[in-house]
């Protein structure tokens, strides 16, 4: 009997992206699909599409399950990786989650920061706002006038801005818990890094890294238009081979974990020095920028998750499987583009001069 997935979230672009790949590298792998939007699973190339009452709890999830007699459930944003990891043991034995204490502390940046900072792995010094009038105390304890203020939870660089000095970081805070309600105290200082900005996707099983891939990122969606310029969606990246990012990430994701199992993605940026520095760590979930990514090399990412979400006893000798040098490009309502850099600039015609 064929083995059977299913992906939350379907419809959406992570979700499309991962089902497509698997299409491809397992083809014989039955995807099975759910989302509690209409709208967005109506675009789901899922075999079976489930609609869910809503984006809370795993009774609904857990029911499918039966029905479909699914072997795994995959999750493809943050918020399905905390529904799942808070509700594991309805699914038992259908998940492939790092530790639940993992995941919620990935949840909050701060307490991460703070936790690895502890192990001596390297993070921007990193300090909380407790109200709008901390933060002079704040930026005196940063020594430096120019920072990185940031929301300590969710995604896609929520909240997150460059700010200069504790003027300008008050009036931040105050527009976004004036326009989003969001509270002061949800807030975090942290020192800017300057220099090149990497993610890091990694596979674990019992404290062995199975296969890890690395991508920096070169431009952003919408940074020309948001006061940070950056976002953890990128609309350029290239994949590198750079063993400092991988010995950086590893060794962050041991420090929560002396045997960790299940998929990492590390944000990392350098600092002044030319030091990577995690930023951020997405625990549970490939995330939707190597889903396309993801294919390149000997090994692909999404099947090899699955794999050892089935529970394969999969073994790659060299898990830094990275091909450095190819470009991915994305934009809106078009499939990405992957191509190498000895294919681009050649594969054009020039208008003479």
């Amino acid at each position: 009997m064929p083995r059977r997935v299913l992906v939350l979230g379907a419809g959406g672009g992570a979700a499309i992206n991962l089902m497509t790949g698997l299409g491809v590298a397992l083809p014989g792998l039955v995807v099975v699909g759910a989302h509690h939007d209409p709208f967005i699973l109506r675009k789901s190339t899922a075999t079976r599409n489930y609609l869910l009452s809503s984006a809370d709890g795993v009774d609904e999830v857990a029911r499918v399950v039966r029905r479909e007699r699914i072997d795994l459930v995959i999750p493809s944003s943050e918020s399905e990786v905390k529904r799942l990891s808070d509700g594991r043991e309805a699914l038992a034995g259908r998940l492939f989650l790092p530790a639940k204490a993992v995941i919620d502390l990935c949840h909050d940046k701060y307490e991460l920061a703070v936790a690895l900072a502890r192990q001596d792995v390297p993070v921007p010094v990193s300090l909380p706002v407790t109200s709008t009038d901390s933060l002079d105390a704040v930026f005196d304890k940063l020594a430096t006038s120019r920072a990185w203020c940031r929301v300590r939870s969710g995604t896609g660089s929520l909240g997150a801005a460059p700010v200069v000095g504790p003027d300008q970081a008050r009036a931040w805070i105050a527009h976004w818990e004036t326009a989003r309600g969001i509270d002061p105290a949800s807030f975090m200082v942290a020192e800017y890094l300057p220099g090149r900005d990497f993610f890091c996707q990694s596979l674990w099983r019992d404290g062995r890294l199975v296969l890890v891939k690395t991508c920096e990122r070169i431009s952003y969606f919408g940074g020309e238009n948001s006061p940070s310029g950056v976002s953890s969606l990128y609309s350029l990246a290239k994949t590198v081979l750079d063993e400092r990012v991988v010995d950086v990430s590893s060794r962050a994701v041991r420090a929560l974990d002396a045997a960790p199992t299940g998929p990492f993605s590390v944000d990392l940026k350098e600092n002044e020095d030319g030091v990577p520095c995690v930023t951020e760590i997405n625990a549970g979930r490939i995330v939707m920028g190597m889903t396309t990514i993801g294919s390149i090399g000997a090994h692909d990412m999404a099947a090899s998750y699955v794999r050892l979400g089935l529970g394969e006893a999969l073994v790659i000798d060299d898990p830094y499987d990275c091909p450095p040098d190819y470009y991915i490009v994305r934009d809106l309502d078009t499939p990405a583009g992957v191509f190498h850099a000895d294919d681009i600039v050649d594969h054009f015609a020039y208008p003479e001069a």
